[in-house]
């Protein structure tokens, strides 16, 4: 039986994702305005992404009968200043939500709850991959910072994500 401070943090780290997402929405919206279309795009997916994270933990919570009780989001950020500050941005939310799972994770051995500790390993290897595309894009930008051309062939690639 999942422990009430477990439900608690499910609930909580419902929001993180919807945040998570919306932070990924405000930096397309950034791409956008550059008319670096893959980059929005690559963006997007990011946002879907996260939102079906948000949606996995909330079926996990129905599936075992508990209520979800929403928090609000806080606006995301949005005054970026290059691709560069995003996919910093983006790798430092990669990051935390990676110790957020981690965290949960910990509950949930402490709770000797073996179910949720097995759905959040998912979480716990996705997190993982993340970080490593997110640091690999951003290697890419910072080798070719200033250079229009080599911005351009990053968001042609980023571009082919789910085509």
């Amino acid at each position: 039986m999942l422990s009430k401070r477990m439900h608690k943090e499910l609930n909580k780290q419902i929001a993180v994702e919807l945040s998570a997402a919306y932070l990924y929405f405000s930096m397309a919206a950034y791409a956008d305005s550059k008319s670096l279309n893959g980059i929005k795009s690559w963006l997007m997916h990011q946002a879907q992404e996260e939102m079906e994270h948000g949606m996995k933990i909330y079926r996990y919570l129905a599936d075992l009968g508990l209520e979800y009780r929403p928090e609000a989001l806080p606006q995301p950020e949005s005054n970026f200043k290059s691709m560069e500050q995003v996919f910093e941005r983006a790798l430092k939310n990669e990051k935390d939500l990676g110790l957020k799972f981690n965290n949960l994770s910990e509950i949930a051995k402490s709770d000797n709850d073996n179910t949720t500790f097995f759905f959040l390993e998912w979480f716990l290897t996705e997190q993982v991959e993340e970080v490593a595309t997110v640091s690999a894009v951003l290697d890419q930008i910072k080798m070719v910072k200033g250079d229009g051309t080599g911005m351009l062939l990053i968001d042609a690639e980023l571009g082919k994500r789910g085509s």
